[in-house]
């Protein structure tokens, strides 16, 4: 009961998923010796086009042709899957301006935490970080509070 209650539409999908996350950070670090990770996605995208020191930093520009690529396999592997299993196209109930500010918060929030849930929660847990530790309990405490905060005012999708 509880178990079909966290996994409403099954368990099989989820498993998968990390297995192939998983291995693909594993491949790019075994391969590259580079941590996986896209928070950097805008700053080392943004070096492309902008003569800005700010996005013209090593950092950026060493990184940029793989973090670009990493970032499109994110997406085109989402694609992929939904049109293999046909749930391609939106398939939330929750309002598109909502999407947009959480966004913007995870944004934020992985500015401010100097990574995202795939850098600090499958490559830093990976490698016992203790700063991804901490980085990582950060995230899920506060999404479960908001998750409570949000169920108690009733806001639906």
């Amino acid at each position: 009961m509880v178990f079909e209650t966290l996994f409403p539409n099954g368990w099989v999908h989820y498993l998968l998923g990390g297995l192939l996350i998983g291995a693909g950070t594993a491949i790019i670090y075994l391969s590259t010796g580079i941590i996986a990770g896209a928070s950097t996605f805008l700053e080392s995208t943004l070096s492309y086009v902008s003569a800005k020191s700010r996005f013209q930093q090593y950092r950026f520009r060493a990184s940029r042709d793989w973090r670009v690529v990493f970032t499109l396999g994110i997406v085109l592997g989402g694609a992929a899957y939904g049109l293999t299993f046909g749930e391609f196209g939106w398939t939330t109930d929750v309002q598109w301006w909502r999407l947009l500010v959480g966004g913007l918060f995870v944004g934020v929030g992985t500015r401010l935490g100097k990574g995202c849930t795939s850098g600090h929660g499958v490559c830093g847990v990976g490698s016992l970080s203790e700063t991804s530790l901490l980085n990582v309990a950060t995230f899920v405490g506060v999404a479960v509070g908001t998750a409570q905060i949000v169920a108690a005012l009733g806001v639906t999708p």
